[in-house]
């Protein structure tokens, strides 16, 4: 299987391998590989998903790899950055050259363009699937614990969620005419459970939220209460890598240091002279964002980069709480950053019977 045989949405033919209606009462708990008390998961596969997790920085594209070599997979990358084309040093993206096994999830789509988790959902599963029909194994590297929880769990995102709608389209327009800080002021005033929960600045999560409101008959906050508890839908192990703060501190101070170096500031140049500025200052685009500030005079280059650090140690502490929370990790110590040996931990770990198994 290529890249070329999966579109960015999924792939047709998928309904024969599992059934999203199927019920589930799968707990999150710590699994075994592939099954739960002798049962099975409502999507089938013959081998289940290594899912590697962990902070930026703290190694899951190196160790994806080294894992997948071993024993015969593919990877799918769980970043929602790495998704676009053309941002590749500011998101980590591993260079081409360097991918000894397939690689899918990444240069989905253009900057730019909306994507979301809902379309990852279909978009991993198809990978999955396709890659297990064909006797091969998937790992998931994910630095998006959203969009690993959807690829991995029971998430139903409602139908036609990317098809416009006069909802979205209304509140589009008054993000525009008032701005993000009003938007959201008209969310608190409504739904203030939901508003607490989200940032200010998180404006396609904001009016997410008038769209489960108005549209769905729920909240964001009774979604995000119940998300935590979400049976799961594939069958899966979770390995996370767990770096101690101070030494995870060091390791992004020299990764934005590397990525300036590499180019970065090209790339931002490049990319908007390509028109993809609106993607580029979107608040998930760390490193991005911070060095158009710069060369539009709002702050120096070396505040930019000190920016982007600073952003990046927040980032990186939101993604150490998000999978701590997730009692089916299985925690692999990351200090050293012995790529070989994380590898071969992980590989100690996983199922013996369901790595032989075909």
């Amino acid at each position: 299987m290529t890249k070329g045989d999966i579109s960015a949405s999924g792939a047709p033919g998928l309904e024969a391998h599992f059934d999203s209606s199927a019920s589930s009462d799968l707990g999150v708990k710590s699994f075994p590989c592939g099954t739960r008390d002798g049962g099975s998961f409502p999507m089938s596969l013959r081998h289940p998903v290594v899912c590697i997790v962990g902070p930026t920085a703290s190694g899951k594209t190196d160790v994806a790899q080294a894992v997948a070599l071993r024993i015969g997979a593919s990877v799918v990358s769980a970043d929602s950055m790495q998704i676009y084309r053309g941002m590749d040093i500011g998101t980590g993206k591993i260079a081409a050259a360097d991918r000894r096994v397939e690689h899918f999830g990444l240069d989905i789509c253009e900057p730019g363009q909306p994507y979301s988790a809902a379309l990852f959902q279909d978009y991993a599963r198809s990978c999955f699937a396709s890659l297990d029909a064909e006797g091969n194994r998937s790992v998931l590297a994910g630095g998006t614990g959203l969009y690993v929880r959807a690829a991995i769990d029971d998430y139903r995102f409602p139908r036609g969620e990317q098809v416009e709608n006069p909802v979205r389209s209304h509140y589009a327009q008054v993000l525009e005419e008032q701005g993000a800080q009003a938007l959201w002021r008209i969310l608190e005033a409504r739904d203030p459970e939901s508003a607490a929960l989200i940032h200010p600045n998180n404006t396609r999560r904001v009016i997410r939220a008038f769209e489960m409101m108005e549209l769905e008959g729920t909240t964001y906050a009774r979604q995000h209460e119940g998300f935590s508890h979400m049976a799961q839908f594939v069958p899966a192990c979770f390995f996370g890598l767990a770096v101690d703060p101070d030494v995870l501190n060091d390791r992004i101070e020299r990764r934005v240091e590397r990525m300036v170096s590499d180019g970065l500031v090209d790339e931002v140049v490049a990319l908007r002279a390509a028109g993809f500025e609106d993607a580029l200052t979107a608040r998930e685009a760390i490193g991005y964002k911070e060095i158009v500030s710069a060369l539009e005079g709002e702050c120096s280059l070396e505040e930019g980069i000190e920016q982007i650090k600073t952003a990046t140690r927040r980032y990186a502490k939101r993604q150490r709480t998000w999978w701590r929370k997730d009692s089916r990790v299985r925690w692999i110590d990351a200090n050293d950053g012995d790529v070989e040996r994380m590898a071969d931990e992980i590989l100690s770990l996983l199922d013996a019977e369901s790595l032989q198994r075909g």
